[in-house]
């Protein structure tokens, strides 16, 4: 719990937390220690928000999981793993949660409220 206090007293404003598995794990102290030390915080997981983040903007796993099911299909089928092509994402998903937006003091744009995909209040 030392590391965020550091970087608010360097002058950190905001942080953006990217994803992996063990960040995941932790999501909810991730978004504790954000809240205490009164951070925005942007997020690459929904889930974050849900739990209480600000907001988040990234493809959601379920649809990373239905291409995973292709792919398995394929190569049950005989097809060869090197000659699928890579794949990225092509949904992206904006969320705002407006009561962490307001217990942060801050105001979401309505411009931005009218992009977003999920708003929480």
């Amino acid at each position: 719990m030392e590391k965020p206090a550091r970087e608010v007293q360097r002058g950190a404003e905001a942080i953006n937390i990217f994803g992996d598995g063990l960040i995941f794990f932790h999501s909810a102290e991730i978004v504790a220690l954000a809240a205490q030390y009164r951070l925005p915080a942007m997020y690459l997981e929904w889930k974050y928000v849900l739990d209480g983040g600000l907001m988040s903007y990234g493809p959601r796993q379920e649809d990373n999981l239905r291409g995973v099911a292709s792919y398995v299909d394929k190569i049950l089928k005989g097809e060869r793993p090197g000659d699928l092509p890579v794949q990225q994402p092509t949904r992206y998903y904006l969320t705002v949660n407006l009561k962490t937006a307001a217990a942060l003091g801050i105001t979401v744009p309505p411009s931005l409220l009218g992009l977003a995909d999920e708003v929480i209040e």
